[in-house]
């Protein structure tokens, strides 16, 4: 075993256990932690088993198979943000709904103050007028 593959295996490990320490700790939610899990599980994999990345090496026409394992890491990365731009603009679509019905409960609240305040004001002019 080379260098390179060690420091990939470590990488790999390491990535795996920072991630299931987070999912732990409730830093990274479960079906947030998928992808992440998958690529730490495919970089070990491709670390250990180097025929596979050999093969995966060549098809992508790439000559240094460690080479080949940095732009499977780097595709599912890629993966990862996509996916959390999906997350990322679902959320901004529910803040802006949320803040347009906030609106909308502000000022039906507003307005029923306002009533209030004329029916109370109106009781008060009334019962001025019986006491005298």
């Amino acid at each position: 075993m080379d260098q390179v593959e060690i420091i990939a295996i470590l990488g790999s490990v390491f990535l795996l256990g920072l991630i299931l320490e987070m999912v732990r700790r409730r830093q990274v939610a479960e079906n947030y932690a998928l992808l992440w899990l998958l690529t730490a599980v495919a970089l070990f994999i491709l670390s250990l088993w180097r025929e596979l990345l050999d093969v995966l090496a060549s098809i992508m026409g790439i000559f240094y198979p460690p080479a080949a394992l940095f732009v499977i890491g780097f595709g599912f990365f890629l993966l990862i943000l996509l996916q959390f731009s999906v997350i990322i603009t679902q959320l901004s679509r529910k803040n802006k709904e949320l803040a347009q019905q906030l609106g909308i409960l502000s000022w039906k609240l507003n307005e029923q103050e306002q009533k209030m305040a004329q029916v109370i004001k109106q009781q008060t002019t009334n019962d001025k007028k019986d006491g005298e």
